[in-house]
């Protein structure tokens, strides 16, 4: 359910205002701020107040009176107590505890080196949870063949080619899905062999389509300019049952509804999943080069990228098999010989 920016202060819709305006960052980040920020007004308040922060309490704590001044008053211990309590009664994952951290650090930063605001960051000196690197999760070939054959097994389906081409997209090209959302008519080369789009800090980037894109898209363009948008929404690529851009939300249940008619829902992939399968699949067996793989994805960094490198179990098990020693056995000898050692016979072996 999305958060309403009315359910905060102005000092707190400001931040948010700078993070989608200047930094760049895309709605459905902001909303993640914006949740973890509210979770972390709901139990300063509750904390200043003397209150039992109770599971109840937490889901009803009004934070529109959490000003700069409630703000201002807030000390380094507090923010650990709050990364305690995710902790122990939300049972949070240093992953979580780590974006609920950077949600605080990020809005104590703006108050402080941004607008000047307040004078101290409580949260400067905080390092973030440590976190076990995990191997990203992706689908197989087979997987993503079985996933794709589902939507075009749904004859039933109304938005069968928009899917077909959406699930395309992210299995050869990586885009996030607020990219894929943010696809318009404009950002397409005329014959299909790119598309542009806005990536995070609102970063343009060419990614290059090959042949399974251009044909899905092909697919898929005389269905949509069938289709008639809202006013406004004429140049979105991928439109709603509403006839409107389509939503990250809309993405991800359609998404999620496939995977289930793949088979493959018991997995708990995402949209996300499939940025990585491309990723994966494209350094795996595609012989990317790291650093070509980081400008395909639109990371910052290549240390992000360096996650694709892991190797498959397949690919372990097939430089085994190549080691020059694979084939080479030699059987025991006979129990009680070694070299120098006597014969059955009691003598030793003469030299020869």
């Amino acid at each position: 359910m999305a958060i309403d920016r009315e359910e905060f202060s102005p000092v707190i819709r400001e931040f948010a205002d700078y993070k989608l305006i200047v930094q760049g960052r895309s709605a459905l980040t902001m909303e993640n701020y914006l949740f973890d920020l509210r979770m972390f007004l709901r139990f300063i308040k509750l904390r200043r107040a003397g209150a039992a922060v109770t599971e109840e309490a937490m889901e009803t704590c009004d934070v529109r009176d959490v000003d700069l001044d409630v703000l201002a008053a807030v000390k380094t211990g507090d923010i650990y107590e709050f990364l305690s309590y995710a902790l122990k009664e939300r049972a949070n994952d240093s992953a979580a505890r780590a974006r609920k951290l950077s949600a605080v650090k990020g809005l104590y930063k703006y108050l402080t080196t941004r607008v000047h605001k307040l004078e101290v960051n409580p949260a400067a000196d905080i390092e973030s949870p440590s976190m076990k690197r995990q191997l990203p999760k992706y689908l197989s070939v087979e997987e993503s063949v079985a996933l794709l054959s589902a939507v075009q097994a749904d004859t039933e389906s109304k938005t069968r080619a928009r899917d077909y081409a959406i699930l395309t997209l992210f299995l050869n090209c990586g885009m996030r899905l607020s990219e894929l959302c943010g696809i318009s008519f404009g950002d397409m080369d005329p014959e299909l062999r790119s598309l542009r789009v806005l990536g995070k800090g609102a970063k343009e980037r060419i990614v290059y389509l090959n042949d399974a894109c251009r044909e899905a898209l092909e697919a898929y363009l005389p269905v949509r300019r069938a289709q008639k948008a809202k006013k406004g929404e004429e140049q979105a690529l991928f439109l709603s049952g509403q006839s409107r851009r389509i939503s990250d939300k809309t993405v991800q249940w359609m998404v999620k509804r496939y995977l289930e008619a793949a088979g493959l829902g018991y997995k708990h992939y995402s949209t996300h999943k499939l940025r990585h399968t491309a990723a994966t699949l494209m350094y795996q067996t595609g012989e990317v080069d790291i650093r070509v793989l980081k400008d395909i994805l639109g990371h910052e960094q290549l240390t992000t990228t360096q996650i694709y490198t892991h190797v498959s179990d397949r690919g372990m098990e097939e430089a085994v098999a190549k080691n020059p020693l694979s084939d080479v056995y030699i059987p025991p000898k006979t129990k009680g010989l070694r070299d120098g050692a006597p014969d059955d016979d009691g003598e030793e072996d003469e030299d020869e």
